[in-house]
């Protein structure tokens, strides 16, 4: 049986990939991931992500300004990201979010640029797309507080939280994305968070080229490895592989439904 995956979030325009990105996408394809969506961080860079995803049938992409970014880069405007949608193959918006970890010092800028990227999903209907690390509550009150000033839908990509964070997510219908990370031996914790985790609200992604799971940790990761990920997930949620895989499929259609509508007009 052929199954089939999304890897819901890779950066194919990052340079560990440009002496051969086809054939990275062709052993993507190869394994059954049939689609890609590649994150733009930095929004100077959104020409060179656009024609990845132009070039390549099975990817998509998204932008925004990454929390590690907010503090060397122009602040990003709303009203640039939803010109930005108006692209048939840009599905999200971000990654955005809070990073304390490695720069806690922009962290009031960091609040900013991730209101202006909540509003941007508001406005076009697109996912945000979170990056969220050490700064779990901040994450939960902003994310929270800007619902109630209306309604928008969100992946907590690579989640790799706590509980807490993890449940107001999911309080608000968002969805939690499993990486590399969940396959991790000492992920025990966090296997544990995703087991709890309604299995209609979870995606799987790469974060591709890092984190990569075993067999492959500490190698350049690659979308193709999306399914050693997912696999495992199947493992956490109690769940055959293929159903797993058939579901987190709906689960991504559901809640990138540009990519769902792009490829039914095919």
């Amino acid at each position: 049986m052929h199954v089939e995956i999304t890897d819901s979030h890779c950066h194919l325009d990052f340079p560990d990939f440009a002496e051969e990105l086809p054939q990275v996408i062709d052993r993507a394809v190869a394994a059954g991931v049939t689609r890609m969506v590649t994150i733009c961080t930095k929004l100077r860079s959104e020409p060179e992500v656009r024609a990845i995803a132009e070039a390549h049938a099975p990817v998509f992409y998204a932008a925004g300004t990454h929390p590690m970014s907010v503090a060397s880069e122009p602040m990003a405007r709303a009203d640039d990201l939803i010109a930005l949608a108006q692209h048939p193959k840009f599905v999200g918006i971000g990654e955005t979010g809070l990073d304390y970890h490695y720069t806690s010092e922009s962290a009031e800028a960091q609040q900013a640029s991730l209101r202006t990227h909540i509003a941007a999903a508001r406005q076009t209907g697109l996912p945000l797309i979170i990056h969220a690390r050490d700064a779990d509550d901040d994450m939960a009150r902003i994310l929270t507080e800007e619902y109630r000033n209306g309604a928008y839908t969100c992946v907590m990509h690579c989640f790799s939280s706590g509980a807490g964070l993890a449940r107001a997510a999911l309080e608000l219908g968002f969805y939690l994305s499993m990486s590399g990370i969940a396959a991790f031996p000492r992920s025990q914790e966090l296997r544990d968070i995703f087991a709890a985790t309604p299995r209609e609200r979870i995606l799987v992604e790469t974060d591709a080229p890092y984190l990569a799971p075993p067999p492959y940790r500490g190698r350049r990761n690659e979308p193709a490895y999306t399914v050693h990920t997912a696999q495992r997930g199947a493992e956490t949620m109690g769940m055959d592989w293929p159903d797993f895989a058939e579901q987190t499929q709906a689960n991504f259609d559901r809640l990138f439904t540009k990519v769902a509508a792009y490829e039914g007009q095919g």
